[in-house]
Parts: structure tokens; sequence; C-alpha cells
């Protein structure tokens, strides 16, 4: 399908397609599929646009309750994002999860849907204490390629960029993207799909910023402790998710509505 002639797009996955960290419950949460579609609306207005993802989903999770429907909504473009809740698990199978994927891309490559998916970056340069899952990372992104290619899925590479890393981009949990790293996710995706005027300036670093003392990353690392990976390790010791109770945000095909203006790298909203 040519470039920006999209009618139908779904995006399956977990937090970071439902949009955490962009937005939150209570004036609702946008995202990187959000401003993808965005993008994708403002080349076709006739574009409908359904969000399946659910906060703390594997992949496993994922196929079993967003695939099928998914296909029932017959879309020309999906993005599929999954994998990250896996990776932060003790019982974590590379195998398994790609396995997970790859089935999501072939079924929806076999109904002559365009799927486009992304690969993660290195967690340790985020979060350093997060060193002990650093392989993970980069064998199931190599997986990742090569089930997108079998596939014919394209691979939007925001995990071999530098700027990926840098905190900004990230929320104070280091695990979801803020605005400004969703803005860039749909960047990347707008290029991987040779959307018209999209091109790589999301790879550019973002402006010089102060670089703490060892004292002040110690201390902030600590915070990070307390404050995030504390809580999250309770609930997976008491078998909870994030995700416990919720359901798609947007189950159904509906108009795309443009957010005017977009974030900069300074954090403001800046108009079209």
């Amino acid at each position: 399908m040519p470039s920006g002639a999209y009618l139908r797009y779904v995006a399956l996955g977990d937090s970071q397609t439902e949009g955490l960290g962009d937005g939150d419950d209570t004036v609702g949460l946008r995202g990187f599929a959000d401003r993808f579609a965005e993008r994708l609306a403002a080349f076709n207005a006739g574009l409908r646009y359904a969000n399946l993802a659910v906060r703390g989903r594997t992949a496993g999770q994922v196929r079993t309750e967003q695939l099928g429907p998914a296909l029932a909504l017959r879309p020309d473009l999906a993005t599929v994002v999954a994998g990250v809740n896996d990776l932060l698990r003790p019982r974590y199978s590379g195998a398994e999860v790609a396995g997970h994927l790859e089935e999501m891309f072939a079924a929806l490559t076999d109904a002559g849907t365009h799927v486009v998916t992304l690969t993660f970056p290195d967690v340790t340069k985020i979060a350093p204490l997060a060193r002990p899952i650093r392989s993970r990372v980069f064998d199931l992104n190599t997986r990742i390629r090569a089930a997108a290619a079998r596939h014919g899925v394209t691979v939007a590479e925001t995990g071999r960029q530098p700027v990926t890393t840098d905190p900004r981009l990230w929320t104070a949990d280091r695990l979801h993207a803020s605005a400004l790293g969703h803005e860039r996710i749909a960047a990347a995706l707008a290029q991987a799909v040779h959307l018209p005027g999209s091109d790589d300036a999301w790879t550019l670093p973002l402006p010089p910023q102060e670089v703490p003392s060892g004292r002040q990353a110690a201390e902030a690392e600590l915070r990070w402790v307390a404050a995030h990976l504390g809580p999250w390790l309770r609930r997976r010791l008491r078998g909870r998710s994030s995700g416990d109770g919720r359901t798609a945000k947007r189950p159904q095909l509906l108009p795309v509505k443009a957010t005017p203006g977009s974030v900069t790298d300074t954090g403001r909203r800046q108009s079209p």
C-alpha cells in the first residue's frame, strides 16, 4: 500500500503502546501509537485507529488476548510491540517470547496487514541496576529482527540509536517513555513506513545537560529502587499486575482527532 494510504491502523502491545508516561489515567493517555496515528491521519483523513494494548501484558498474553480482535478489525497496518514485561521476569525464555511475536507477525501479514515493530534499547544505560537483563535485551532484538525478516515485517531500529537511552526520553520509573520519548518513537515508526515528510531527525541527540556526580547518581539509584523497583517487585511476589482488571482503551476502529502541536526537545508544545 502506498505510504500514507492506510485506512485501518491497529496497535497491539503492553503499557508502552497503551501510552503510559504520556498523560495519565485522569487526563487520558496518548503515547506513541496515538501520535503515530495522528501522523498517518495527516495524510489520510479517512484513517481509523484502534489500540488494543493493555499495561502489564506479556508477549504471550498480547497474542492470546489481542491477536484475534486485531484480525477481526481487518487492519491494513498494525504495530506489534511486546516483550519487555517478559524480560523482567525470572523465568524468561527468549525463544518463547520471540515465538509469540512471530505468531502475531505471521497471522497479521498472512491477512494482508503491513506489520511494524521496533527493537529495545540497552536498559543498563537507563537503569544501571538492570544489568542482569542486558543480554536478554540484545538477544530478543536479534530474534525480533530474524522473525521480522521471515515475514516481511518492518522494523524501526529504536534499539540501535544512542538517543533512545537519554534519561529525558524516559519517565522517573525508567520503564516507560516520557512524552518526548513517545514522540521520538512515533517519528521512528513514521520513517520506517516512509511516511511523507518523515526523516531521521528522531535520531538526533538532545541538547547537552549537566552530568550528575557519582554521589548524585548513587542517590538517584536508591530513590528509584524505593519508589519504583520495590513496588514492582512486591506486585510480582503477590502475583499481581498493573493491568489487572483493565481493558483496551480504544478497542474499536475510530476516526483520529489530531492533537495540535508536538512535544519539542525542551518538553514544550509547539504549533504545527
